[in-house]
């Protein structure tokens, strides 16, 4: 099942929700939910470890995981 999650402006209290060309559903459940509008702060110590990493990757960029290893790093463990 594909979703496509949309914030669309109300005009007139109308909506106009424009589908991607490779969605082909003939039918679709809609929901509609007043959008809250919040503000998003990043924690203080996310953005340290972020500094930090890079900081760490910068000095020595060898030291860089491959993506590919670590995925499976990462299966081995489940």
């Amino acid at each position: 099942m594909e979703a496509i999650r949309q914030t669309v402006k109300v005009n007139n209290h109308t909506i106009s929700i424009i589908l991607p060309d490779h969605f082909n559903a003939e039918e679709v459940d809609v929901i509609i939910l007043p959008s809250e509008k919040k503000e998003y702060s990043i924690p203080q110590w996310q953005i340290d470890e972020v500094r930090e990493r890079t900081d760490k990757y910068l000095k020595n960029p060898e030291s860089a995981t491959n993506i590919d290893d670590f995925l499976k790093e990462l299966e081995n463990e489940l």
